[in-house]
């Protein structure tokens, strides 16, 4: 139990600074690329998605634990890898990262290394964890001079697929090795960008990125779609960004948005998602949305 923990009665209550939907614009309740999904009878191989933008602070990691979960709820098996040597995936989870004994570094650099040394338990039905700390920073460095450096993440993802329907890749934010690693091993990508100004901007390197990982390395590699997150109904900039990513991206872009609350720190605090923790939150019901359109797509 987390003696930081929020209040309980806090958990399903929309809090104040969460703006109510407008018709058109933030979170819509119904989809038409969004059917409720059959249930599987048979689990994997799965689909390797990597949740990227070199751009910090635009919702990867919350989206990739929340993603996850949903998805997890829908009666998927869901694998999250934590591939940022800051390991906020892995305290977003109550994960302490310095106290690990293995991490996904071990798996990329060590030989002879077991899945279930590394396997962590999220406490989320059908969620698993490949947890990270600072080590992983290393893995950039040391890759360097190894051959093959690109797939390192691939080879070591492998033994993985045929157990889950997703793996969820949350990177690094930067475009380097490690985030290089994890398009090289992508079936798909999906980008988390935040309706403000400058983290517009800063697609268009992203997208460069992902045009010549797909040329050299993962022909395969596609875009799964770009998802809206820090929307905020009350002001024109956002509601003026939201409509130059639906311009610039069109279908690609995900009918789910992503709307500001402080539920959010919440749930880093809990190490729970939002469906767990606010399970009637509209951010919770924001994200189960997105995981029917990613199951649809």
């Amino acid at each position: 139990m987390n003696p930081t923990r929020p209040e309980p009665q806090d958990r399903h209550d929309d809090s104040a600074d969460e703006s109510s939907p407008t018709p058109g614009r933030g979170i819509p309740r119904t989809s038409s690329r969004a059917p409720e999904p059959a249930p599987l009878t048979v689990h994997g191989p799965a689909r390797v998605i990597a949740v990227a933008n070199q751009k910090g602070g635009v919702g990867k990691t919350t989206s990739t634990i929340n993603l996850g979960a949903a998805l997890a709820e829908y009666g998927r098996k869901v694998l999250l890898v934590d591939f940022d040597p800051q390991g906020a995936l892995s305290v977003g989870l109550g994960v302490q990262p310095h106290q690990l004994e293995a991490t996904v570094y071990n798996l990329l650099m060590e030989r002879g290394v077991e899945a279930d040394e590394v396997l962590q338990d999220t406490g989320v039905e059908n969620m698993d964890l490949l947890p990270s700390n600072i080590d992983l920073s290393a893995a950039e460095v040391q890759l360097v001079t190894e051959v093959g450096r690109e797939q390192a993440l691939g080879r070591s993802l492998k033994r993985f697929l045929p157990d889950y329907d997703v793996v969820l890749i949350d990177c690094q934010p930067s475009l380097g090795l490690l985030t290089i690693n994890a398009l090289s091993c992508a079936d798909e990508v999906l980008i988390p960008l935040a309706c403000e100004f400058f983290s517009l901007r800063g697609v268009a390197l992203l997208m460069d990125t992902i045009d010549k990982v797909t040329d050299r390395l993962n022909p395969d590699l596609r875009l799964l779609g770009v998802l809206a997150t820090m929307f905020d109904t009350r002001t024109l900039h956002t509601k003026e960004v939201h409509d130059r990513v639906v311009e610039a991206f069109g279908e690609k872009v995900f009918d789910a948005v992503i709307n500001r609350t402080i539920k959010f720190p919440e749930t880093t605090v809990a190490g729970e998602p939002i469906t767990v923790w606010a399970p009637t939150s509209s951010a919770a019901a924001s994200y189960r949305m997105l995981a029917r359109e990613v199951i649809a797509r």
